[in-house]
């Protein structure tokens, strides 16, 4: 498959299906009104060619990634489910992350959730990426997709979008011995944990939603919104595709320019994610 171009208005394909960046001219007419192609972008590097997705802009090129359907892990799922294997998903962001024709990566998020174990895995690499990243939540991020959403440095959500938030929960065969409920309460910690040091959602907050009986009839959390969910801490700010661009774009040109990165909200000592007085990161895991 070819690498599809996802250009701004005002720019154009070649015939041979490399995207083509649109300088703006230099008396700051709009974009639209520029007179002709400069600055061609390389095409998708090979680790991330098959449904690639390479935005330009002003020579700044960045990688769309979609998180779509269920999560799948070490199980398939039945036909007819839309899925995002995380096998093609890990080499896709060491892609991303070393090639030099890659600025920043965008990651837009309508999941129902999935395998834990593997959404985790992604949240993680996503998280420990040098280059700007931001994810943007349409139609739900919905339980694993609840850490994907914080794993990038910046977190947007469309208004109409929603987030679930519930307890871990298990298909199949359960043995009914208390080394089980062990086992769901390190899970669920290990949830717990990545979200509240990639967000400014507090533990205290987090479980509540959790355990909250009150919004869905047959299940225990909460649903969200996309102001409820900024309200709360798990998302940055409302908006939608153009404004994530322009967050991306501007952590991109400020790391280019030598000012050095904008703050990270991954990083420890951000000051705008103060640490969690409750949690103690040495202490042991306990119980939600």
């Amino acid at each position: 498959m070819s690498p599809r171009s996802f250009l701004p208005s005002g720019s154009v394909v070649l015939p041979s299906g490399s995207p083509v960046c649109i300088t703006p001219p230099p008396d700051g007419s709009p974009l639209n009104d520029a007179p002709g192609p400069s600055a061609p972008c390389s095409a998708a590097p090979d680790g991330m060619r098959d449904g690639a997705v390479l935005a330009c802009r002003n020579g700044i090129s960045v990688d769309c990634l979609t998180i779509i359907g269920q999560i799948e892990g070490h199980y398939l799922l039945g036909e007819g489910q839309k899925a995002t294997k995380y096998e093609h998903i890990i080499p896709r962001l060491v892609a991303v992350e070393e090639s030099p024709e890659v600025d920043g990566m965008l990651m837009v998020l309508n999941t129902m959730g999935g395998d834990v174990e593997a959404g985790l895995a992604i949240a993680e690499m996503v998280a420990s990426m040098s280059k700007p990243t931001v994810s943007l939540v349409l139609g739900g991020g919905h339980s694993i997709g609840v850490p994907l959403a914080v794993s990038a440095r910046r977190s947007l959500i469309v208004p109409s979008a929603t987030m679930t938030v519930h307890p871990v929960r298990i298909s199949g065969t359960v043995v009914g011995v208390p080394q089980t409920y062990y086992y769901f309460s390190r899970m669920q910690e290990r949830i717990l944990s990545f979200i509240c040091a990639h967000s400014a959602a507090s533990e205290e907050k987090m479980r509540e939603l959790l355990l909250r009986t009150d919004q869905i009839a047959t299940d225990v959390g909460s649903i969200l919104d996309g102001g409820e969910a900024v309200a709360v801490g798990l998302i940055d700010r409302v908006g939608g595709l153009s404004d994530a661009l322009d967050e991306l774009y501007a952590m991109i040109r400020q790391e280019k320019t030598g000012a050095g990165p904008l703050p990270d909200r991954n990083a420890p000592a951000a000051p705008s994610r103060p640490e969690n007085p409750s949690r103690d990161p040495a202490g042991p895991e306990t119980a939600p």
